[in-house]
């Protein structure tokens, strides 16, 4: 059991990972008091049995936890009658060999979704009052389980992201650096000397990702080749549960398009041309299923660019990335048995011939929806062939951030400018992201990527 900072942290293969979610089911267990329960969504292999046992450990006199995948059907059926909640209770006691205690207990439903009884008991389980409950869900398959039952409105929802940037440098040892850079971001100071390190920090976290098992590979063996087998092993397990959830194979092959669409830079994702011909309804459900996997970020188009940016989402024009950029770079070279050394040697070091705005722009998203914001972007015509773009559009308070994204050192942001000439009054800080260091340029803010978490 282990404890620090109000933390989580998680051991695997003697390597400790802290998640900063612990916080935030620490605040649900102190104002709550049991009056909702909290499900855990997130990706599969992103760390949400882990963080949640851990939290069960550390914060409670005792816990039981339900593992749904591994079960017997005796202690399933149990949820199929909830007339008589003491039998239930003792049952479990017995069955898990573990004593319950008023009020200081937890029952955590791991992977609720294999239980869908399990799930709708929830309502009745918060009101009797006796225990706190958890449950942890991966893939949509938790809406495809539900269609049936009452969705317990005493549930709230929170998702476990991969590793964000801080979270990887806690697990390589360093405190200090993400500290250190929002000093720098809030007082707008250059790094100076010390930029190129960071940067090259930063891609080794573009590259392992935040998959807590990538992390561990790395920390161990510190072998990128290695760390790519284990990425390559989580991309064939989200193969897999896509074909369980859609037998024709179309999920998974919208996923395993992602880096090709973006590389097209087309402005948004074009589903024929990975699919070919579909009917607009399984469109929708493709795309809905791919979203809940939670696998992937949806970044929406803008109709209106404005603050209460939610009311002007377009539905059908959107761009998809990554929810783990080391897994995007490991999908990018997908055609290769594995990602040579020589790839990620030279994606270390900045000099792969290639046009990697793909690359950052997915990183960017990542860490913006990390950081818990929805992603959106704006276009608007440039000439009868082109389009300008806004990469991502925030807002902060009744001022908009339109932000650019660059992979190179260049501070060029045509789009930028012409963007913030067109709506000047809605306009905050315009910034540009790009691996320089930080500068302005003008009214533009041009920012190292690294500084995105901050924005």
């Amino acid at each position: 059991m282990y404890l620090c900072g109000g933390f989580s942290i998680s051991c695997i293969m003697n390597q400790i990972f802290k998640r900063k979610l612990y916080d935030r089911l620490l605040k649900w267990k102190t104002e709550r008091q049991g009056r909702t329960a909290i499900l855990v969504e997130g990706a599969r292999r992103v760390g949400k049995s882990t963080i949640v046992e851990q939290f069960a450990q550390n914060e409670y006199k005792s816990y039981i936890l339900i593992d749904f995948n591994k079960a017997p059907k005796d202690t399933i059926a149990l949820f199929d009658d909830l007339t008589n909640l003491d039998l239930l209770f003792i049952t479990l006691q017995n069955t898990y060999n573990v004593q319950l205690f008023e009020r200081g207990s937890l029952i955590v439903f791991d992977e609720v979704q294999q239980c869908p009884r399990a799930r709708q008991a929830i309502k009745y389980l918060v009101a009797d009052g006796r225990y706190d409950y958890i449950e942890t869900g991966s893939l949509i398959s938790i809406r495809k389980n539900t269609q049936n039952i009452t969705i317990p409105s005493e549930e709230e929802r929170v998702t476990l992201f991969p590793l964000d940037h801080e979270e990887f440098r806690w697990a390589l040892g360093d405190k200090a650096s993400i500290p250190l850079l929002r000093m720098s971001y809030d007082k707008k100071i250059p790094l100076g000397i010390a930029h190129r390190k960071k940067m090259e920090d930063f891609r080794l976290y573009m590259l392992v990702g935040g998959m807590p098992q990538a992390v561990n590979t790395y920390l161990t063996t510190k072998n990128l080749r290695e760390v790519d087998d284990t990425k390559r092993d989580i991309i064939r397990l989200y193969e897999e549960d896509f074909l369980k959830i859609d037998k024709s194979g179309k999920l998974g092959r919208l996923f395993m398009s992602i880096p090709a669409q973006l590389y097209r830079s087309s402005g948004r994702f074009v589903a024929f041309n990975t699919l070919g011909g579909v009917s607009e309804n399984t469109l929708i459900d493709l795309m809905q299923a791919l979203s809940e996997s939670k696998t992937t970020l949806f970044c929406h188009h803008c109709t209106d660019p404005n603050v209460g940016m939610s009311l002007n989402k377009d539905l059908s024009r959107y761009k998809i990335f990554m929810a783990d950029t080391g897994l995007f770079v490991t999908l990018c070279f997908w055609d290769k048995d594995f990602t040579e050394n020589v790839i990620y040697d030279k994606l270390l070091s900045d000099k792969l011939d290639a046009n990697l705005g793909y690359l950052y722009e997915n990183v960017v998203a990542q860490m913006l929806a990390s950081a818990g914001n929805q992603l959106f972007y704006y276009t608007f015509p440039k000439d009868e062939k082109h389009n300008y773009e806004i990469d991502f559009l925030l807002s902060r308070g009744n001022k908009l951030v339109p932000i650019e994204v660059k992979s190179s050192g260049y501070k060029t942001h045509k789009s930028l400018d012409v963007f913030c000439e067109k709506y000047a009054s809605r306009i905050g800080e315009r910034v540009l992201l790009y691996t320089k260091d930080y500068q302005k340029d003008g009214p533009t803010q041009c920012i190292p990527v690294y500084f995105a978490p901050f924005l």
